[in-house]
């Protein structure tokens, strides 16, 4: 085991993704966690988000992340994730806020170097290859190697393209500290994810990226499945309508600070033929109409996954 992993105190270089929104929740991250990897709860409200923090400590005894997203990180988040055992952040300017064990997720040498500045104990290297909000603009490997190499001895953590045991291998062949997966872990009979979701992505082979989902979050691309808003709205621009940018960027310093539950009620609203699409994903309980008008985020390597499982026989694998 290497230091860092004994510092974080799991026995297994497999590191959950926190998806937010409520699709990592107490149940996905205290699984990963039970199995000997990292399971991470992702951003919800604050107070929600203690609760699930105090529910996957009822599960397990082994550590617990929360994954903080900077634009929409407020005091209260703060405050809740010192419950966590580890801190990962994402999308911002690094600067450390925790007394904890604390992770950047960075997609240049640049981010890289800053967070080992602001105090990071270590660096998630997301490749342009992984689901969701797609920080990195070259694949996982290239950067880990890049990053490595500017921080020489220093725990660098690989995400983007990891989706089976050889693709873990592979990263600690080329000398991550430890994996991050996140549609792997969607994929999981733990995660909150709505059903069709699920299904979808185990028919997937393909996926793009795009800025359509951005209403709260405008500039910010993600990978997608393609469904039928991506169809409709992405013909000539596969970042989407540059009128349903400008609305994003008016718009976003508005809806990005309004509590998650209202974001929820327009998540709830949202309709294929009106171009006002947010970053919420459809969950469990999720109206179905949403598989086709919010993000179906997904990694590239979700064309080489082709179930759902239990997560911590997922963990068990990976890490073996």
């Amino acid at each position: 085991m290497s230091a860092f992993l004994e510092r974080v105190g799991v026995a297994l270089p497999v590191f959950q993704a926190g998806m937010g929104g409520g699709t990592a929740g107490h149940e996905l991250a205290a699984a990963v966690s039970e199995a000997g990897g990292l399971g991470t709860i992702g951003i919800v409200d604050p107070s929600r988000l203690r609760r699930e923090i105090a529910s996957a400590r009822r599960l397990t005894r082994k550590p617990i992340a929360v994954n903080l997203l900077l634009p929409f990180a407020r005091r209260g988040h703060w405050e809740a994730a010192a419950d966590a055992d580890v801190v990962v952040t994402f999308w911002g300017a690094p600067r450390r806020r925790t007394a904890g064990v604390w992770i950047h997720q960075c997609g240049s040498v640049q981010e890289a170097v800053a967070a080992r500045a602001a105090g990071a104990d270590a660096v998630i290297a997301q490749g342009v290859e992984a689901g969701g909000h797609v920080r990195g603009t070259v694949p996982a490997l290239e950067l880990l190697e890049r990053v490595r190499a500017a921080l020489p001895g220093y725990p660098v953590l690989m995400a983007g393209g990891i989706a089976g045991p050889p693709d873990v291998r592979q990263a600690l062949e080329a000398g991550a500290a430890a994996v991050v997966s996140g549609t792997r872990f969607l994929l999981s009979e733990e995660s909150a994810a709505h059903p069709g979701y699920k299904r979808r992505l185990v028919q997937a082979r393909e996926t793009i990226v795009t800025e359509l989902f951005g209403l709260g979050w405008p500039g910010a691309p993600h990978r997608v499945v393609p469904n039928q808003a991506t169809r409709r709205w992405l013909r000539r621009n596969p970042l989407g309508p540059a009128a349903v940018q400008a609305l994003q960027r008016a718009t976003g310093p508005l809806v990005g600070r309004l509590p998650a539950s209202a974001v929820n009620r327009l998540t709830a609203m949202q309709r294929t033929g009106l171009p006002l699409f947010g970053p919420g994903s459809p969950l469990a309980g999720s109206p179905p109409a949403l598989l086709d008008a919010a993000p179906l985020y997904a990694g590239a390597s979700v064309a080489r996954i082709g179930d759902v499982r239990p997560a911590g026989e997922l963990v068990r694998e990976l890490g073996g």
